[in-house]
């Protein structure tokens, strides 16, 4: 039904909270990015009026740090869009901080504790190989 795909890896030995920040703050990346992905705003029963979501299913993946690491070089090697959060974001406190927490990150092998990958099915699932749907 649809021709891309939406992945979020999340590093498998987080906290339960850190995985929940995590997958909430990628797919806000996904969606900033790709605003062609949003459907239409919802609207209850009552005429209440709800913020549109993502139109397409987004997989949650359960990985390794390697594996992090690897689909984060796949999606860069694939035009992929990419979201990621390294594990210094958890200590700051607003997104300048952020910003900053992953800059100072080794470009070629940052803390990463996850990443949201959005573009054609089968490439994000070449980037995605090796996690897992997370349990």
């Amino acid at each position: 039904m649809f021709d891309t795909k939406v992945a979020i890896l999340v590093l498998n030995d987080l906290e339960v909270w850190q995985k929940l920040n995590v997958t909430a703050f990628l797919a806000t990346g996904i969606a900033g990015s790709a605003p062609e992905a949003m459907g239409e705003p919802y609207v209850d029963a009552a005429g209440s009026r709800y913020s549109a979501l993502l139109g397409q299913p987004i997989m949650i993946l359960a990985a390794d740090r390697p594996t992090l690491l690897r689909a984060r070089r796949q999606a860069q090697e694939r035009d992929l869009i990419c979201a990621a959060y390294v594990e210094a974001m958890f200590s700051t406190g607003h997104d300048t901080a952020n910003r900053e927490a992953f800059l100072s990150e080794p470009a070629e092998e940052p803390a990463l504790v996850g990443i949201a990958l959005r573009g054609p099915k089968k490439e994000v699932d070449k980037a995605a190989k090796g996690a897992r749907l997370h349990p």
